[in-house]
């Protein structure tokens, strides 16, 4: 393949853009991190991404491709290596299922659990969450939810790995525990321990300030 550039817009702090990292690192594909502040969107960011203008987006020989799941694939489609989707058309179609899941189900149910002053709404939240939790648990059938390898739903699923846990201790809630849901929690604990995980994990302290910072301006504004 002929002399690759690759550059990845996005900030530390969004699990998105931390799928993306994974996937590149699994691959062993070079590449640039360009970081984004948000609140002044850069004009590359505007350029390369000007339908949702938000991380992460990957450009790769000057052509953009923007969404962590799709990004995800089309590392896995373009570079050479340990596959991240499955191999079979039918388990490649549940894998996507539950990265939408995750997305469309867990994310939000677990953020408006956390960023809502509601007590009514938070406790709506927090079922719909315990919930896909649950479907989660009940779908990991090895160690990880690849097999016995890292795939593509592990990687999706760094969020609840990662950043669930800071989520749930800063807001004071009972989201994601080893007592609720013992094999997600085991999986968690195993996927974060893998040595390509733990390259690609923002250190933890920062972060955890980071989101506190977030959640008590929230509070306040709430007031």
């Amino acid at each position: 393949m002929a002399q690759e550039d690759v550059k990845l817009l996005g900030f530390l702090e969004s699990p998105f853009v931390c799928r993306v990292q994974i996937a590149l690192k699994f691959k062993g594909v070079e590449y640039t991190l360009v970081a984004q502040h948000l609140k002044n969107k850069s004009e590359e960011l505007l350029k390369y991404n000007p339908v949702h203008k938000k991380v992460p987006v990957l450009v790769h020989n000057g052509r953009p491709i923007n969404e962590s799941l799709v990004i995800v694939e089309y590392i896995d489609e373009v570079w050479k290596g340990k596959s991240i989707l499955p191999a079979v058309p039918y388990h490649r179609a549940l894998a996507r299922f539950w990265a939408n899941f995750i997305d469309d189900e867990l994310f939000h149910a677990v953020w408006r659990c956390v960023f809502t002053t509601n007590k009514k709404e938070r406790e709506q939240n927090l079922k719909k969450a315990h919930k896909a939790f649950q479907f989660l648990e009940d779908d990991l059938k090895g160690k990880f939810f690849g097999g016995e390898e890292i795939g593509f739903v592990d990687i999706v699923a760094i969020y609840i790995a990662f950043w669930v846990p800071m989520m749930q201790e800063i807001a004071g809630l009972q989201l994601f525990t080893n007592e609720k849901f013992p094999k997600l929690y085991k999986w968690s604990q195993e996927f974060l321990s893998h040595p390509t995980i733990k390259e690609c994990l923002p250190p933890r302290d920062i972060f955890f300030s980071y989101f506190k910072r977030r959640y008590e301006i929230h509070l306040t504004s709430a007031l």
